[in-house]
């Protein structure tokens, strides 16, 4: 049964953002942090700690991911910005999913395309503190101080305690137990299983909780989070050529600057004040567009970046004549 869910998981996840959009269910709002910490805690604890340390010492990728989220992403939301509905909540949601990269299934999906998942996952904690740093500036910018100031960094705060450094702590301690004692391999490997049903429940969680507030203006960003969503494929490409990064690097790259933050992001949607209650809906729209982008990004990015060989130089060339004669 894992490895069919694990064979299947594209269609698995649709059929949970199905599930939740056809059978809204109220109250489950509360549910969402605990089961993306659950969620990241099982990505985490698939990459040794010795590896996350080693990976964020590639300065080249970490520069390319910072570039492509932090200065081309706000480009690319600027150039839409003018065109969006007027109404200040939808524009807020917006501008809240869209200027903050993902930091948990990104480095699933990156995985199924053949990206460098374990560079990604190793750039999450830095990709977090980065927006929550850059995100309250860049609201200001867009929207003005009045409304900027409706977003506190104090959920932000919390967000990365309970959502990465908890589940970080709580993976890297599995390892050490599993290093030194066999029930500790034992729940270690029993945990990694679960990876596929987490994000089936957290998507199923999210659409289900929110799902039936979808309409009017909401629907009316569905075409920009479409446009992003083809801008960024070759943007990414290209900030990836830029910084001279191998394929599967650079897979990982477009992966990251398409993607949005919207599970963690929900939250501080959700502590808006009425008058600006429809960002959550907004947030959650963008889920949905985004999973069925990913599904798509799946197949096309590999070809959009695919392994190029090595070029043939005159020895080798002559090697080869030599070889065939």
């Amino acid at each position: 049964m894992v490895e069919a869910l694990e064979r299947h998981q594209v269609a698995v996840y649709l059929g949970a953002i199905a599930a939740g959009w056809l059978v809204p269910v109220g109250g489950l709002a509360p549910l969402i942090n605990p089961v993306l910490g659950a969620l990241l805690y099982v990505t985490f604890l698939q990459v040794p700690a010795r590896d996350l340390i080693r990976s964020l010492r590639d300065g080249r990728f970490l520069a390319a991911a910072l570039t492509v989220n932090f200065v081309v992403v706000p480009l690319v939301v600027g150039a839409m910005f003018a065109f969006l509905p007027a109404d200040q909540g939808v524009r807020l949601g917006v501008l809240l999913v869209l200027l903050a990269p993902c930091v948990d299934y990104v480095i699933v999906f990156s995985g199924l395309a053949g990206g460098s998942s374990d560079r990604l996952l190793a750039a999450t904690p830095l990709l977090l503190i980065a927006q929550m740093l850059l995100l309250p500036a860049f609201l200001l910018i867009f929207l003005g101080r009045d409304l900027a100031g409706a977003v506190e960094a104090g959920p932000f705060a919390e967000a990365f305690a309970l959502l990465i450094v908890v589940p970080l702590a709580l993976a890297w301690a599995t390892q050490a137990w599993a290093r030194r004692h066999r029930s500790g391999a034992v729940v270690g490997r029993a945990a990694t299983v679960t990876m596929v049903p987490l994000m089936a429940a957290t998507l199923f969680v999210v659409v289900a909780s929110h799902a039936r507030e979808a309409g009017g203006d909401v629907l009316r960003v569905v075409p920009f989070f479409v446009l992003f969503l083809l801008v960024m494929a070759f943007a990414g490409r290209g900030v990836a050529r830029l910084f001279r990064l191998d394929v599967a690097a650079g897979r990982a790259v477009v992966f990251t600057g398409a993607t949005r933050n919207s599970l963690v992001v929900l939250p501080l949607a959700l502590a808006l004040p009425d008058h600006l209650s429809v960002a959550a809906s907004v947030v959650v729209t963008q889920t949905l567009v985004e999973v069925a982008g990913m599904v798509a990004y799946v197949r096309l990015v590999p070809r959009l970046m695919s392994e190029q060989r090595a070029p043939v130089g005159p020895e080798r060339l002559a090697d080869q004549r030599g070889q065939d004669q």
